[in-house]
């Protein structure tokens, strides 16, 4: 990791994936990926302010009247850092209503920290525009991924997994001056929960590492009651202020894009083949556990799996949610002890966890935390995920389009990498062009960490997993080398893909699960 190269005054480095990466991210040293496993920090967690009870109403009512006096009583000023989560998914309704009163009040040059931005979020291009959000550091999808892409964004936009924000939090990376919590149902203290109340989401584990390092705690409702709320799981006693609004979200728009169970006959089949690479590798056993991802072809491969264990008898321990109604069936018909969720992804799920002792809520710090004394994502058996590009050793790209586009983020993806056997389902060809290439075009998972890759042509073992290809050997499965695959495909399509058109600006840095930089995204072109 010695060159050096100096890019448009940003210093790069090469790191131990062989990318070159810049060595300061917003003003701040970056450490480039050093590679799986080698990364270890040193030092002490993070700590907000010691509060005290004599700076808050003795009888515990936190309510103020509306979030612009919340966010002034905050002591919100330029160049802050606010977070959010998005359990509401494409239904959120408060992410925007900050940054409107930010405007309001004047303030410029917010950091905008979110757990993730969907559609529902393309207001905020305006507020980038203006000068009230300087940058964000979180997914960005659709407008905001396209307005970062062209290189419109002031600061460069960093890009991190579910696991990788609790840690950038927990680690001092990242300091948060306000959180603003959107909970389905609080009490004037502070509790909150997503469980219950008209706008019920599930649970709120993404705002968990919010509300106990944020400096300022802003708890937004639209079903304030009576002290105790129960469950809580925000806890008030980190909470300093409790704003009511009519509406903080669509909890029907949890059900969005990629959480859309697929149509498509060839990602049918697809689903179909790793469910059965699980059960003919020996995966799927008694006590065995998975997670699948919230795309519509690892959904079909929960469903197909359910049959088959139906068909075989077996039970597993534990699933991993992402919790879909069809995980929840599972649930209820006893073919799993537990669903240990972390976000849920339809009104099904929502129901479950608030009804079923068996459907418990999680956080990025139990499942996904890399910076903690081990986490779930290590002990599942079987991951299924997805991703926008694959290359011949098994490196994946799931934030980019073949054309360089940021058009997505991370979510738990690198997370998930952790699991002992990761399967990627993923077709071939999109709108004709060749999915797998021979460079990805940005880097987000090292190869070493990928075990199968699932196509509607055959099913790539990676030759580092001898044990794999020797469980499949009895199977008719179509296992062939992934160059074949490549082979076939850019035959079909004429050639492999044409290499993007990118400039030499850096418009977004994407961190590795230990806080390391592993790739970065540059500015396209229109």
């Amino acid at each position: 990791m010695s060159t050096k190269v100096l890019d448009m005054g940003i210093e790069l480095l090469e790191n131990a994936a062989g990318r070159l990466v810049p060595a300061e991210v917003n003003g701040k040293p970056a450490t480039p990926f050093q590679g799986v496993r080698k990364y270890k920090p040193t030092g002490n967690k993070t700590a907000p302010p010691v509060r005290s009870c004599a700076d808050y109403p003795a009888d515990g009512n936190k309510v103020v009247t509306g979030l612009k006096t919340a966010l002034v009583n905050a002591g919100l000023r330029d160049g802050m850092t606010i977070s959010t989560h998005h359990h509401f998914r494409n239904g959120d309704m408060v992410g925007n209503a900050i940054f409107d009163a930010a405007a309001a009040m004047g303030v410029k040059d917010l950091m905008w920290f979110p757990s993730a931005s969907f559609p529902c979020n393309a207001p905020i291009v305006d507020h980038l525009d203006n000068g009230v959000v300087h940058h964000i550091e979180g997914s960005m999808n659709g407008s905001l991924g396209d307005y970062c892409s062209r290189g419109k964004m002031r600061g460069m936009g960093v890009l991190r997994s579910h696991g990788g924000r609790w840690q950038a939090v927990q680690d001092g990376e990242v300091h948060i001056d306000v959180a603003v919590i959107a909970a389905p149902t609080a009490d004037p203290f502070g509790n909150a929960n997503g469980v219950t109340g008209p706008s019920a989401c599930g649970l709120l584990g993404f705002a968990l590492v919010d509300s106990i390092y944020a400096d300022h705690v802003i708890v937004v409702t639209d079903n304030l009651v009576d002290f105790p709320c129960l469950p809580w799981q925000i806890q008030g006693n980190n909470v300093d202020q409790v704003v009511a609004m009519d509406s903080i979200g669509d909890p029907s728009k949890i059900v969005s894009g990629t959480t859309q169970l697929t149509k498509s006959p060839d990602r049918l089949l697809i689903a179909e083949m790793a469910a059965k690479f699980v059960r003919d590798a020996g995966i799927m056993r008694d006590g065995f556990s998975f997670q699948a991802g919230a795309g519509g072809t690892a959904l079909g491969f929960a469903i197909f799996l359910r049959e088959m264990m139906k068909k075989a008898g077996v039970k597993a321990r534990f699933i991993r949610g992402g919790s879909t109604k069809y995980l929840v069936e599972m649930l209820e018909e006893g073919l799993t002890d537990y669903i240990l969720d972390g976000q849920t992804f339809d009104l099904d799920g929502v129901r479950s966890m608030r009804d079923n002792p068996g459907h418990q809520d999680t956080s990025p710090f139990t499942s996904y935390n890399f910076h903690g004394k081990g986490c779930f994502a290590s002990m599942l058996d079987a991951t299924v995920l997805g991703a926008t590009e694959v290359d011949v050793d098994f490196n994946a790209n799931v934030v980019t389009h073949s054309d360089g586009r940021l058009l997505h983020g991370i979510g738990g993806w690198q997370n998930c990498l952790a699991g002992k056997c990761v399967i990627l389902p993923i077709p071939s060809v999109r709108d004709r062009i060749p999915v797998i290439v021979d460079r990805v075009t940005t880097l987000c998972g090292p190869g070493e960490l990928v075990d199968v890759v699932v196509t509607e042509r055959g099913i790539a073992i990676n030759p580092w997993r001898t044990d794999l290809l020797e469980a499949a050997k009895g199977s008719d499965l179509p296992i062939r080398p992934i160059q074949d695959i490549k082979a076939e495909v850019e035959a079909l399509c004429g050639g492999p893909p044409a290499a993007p058109k990118l400039g030499e600006k850096i418009v977004a840095a994407v961190k590795w699960v230990d806080g390391t930089v592993i790739d970065c995204v540059r500015q396209t072109g229109g």
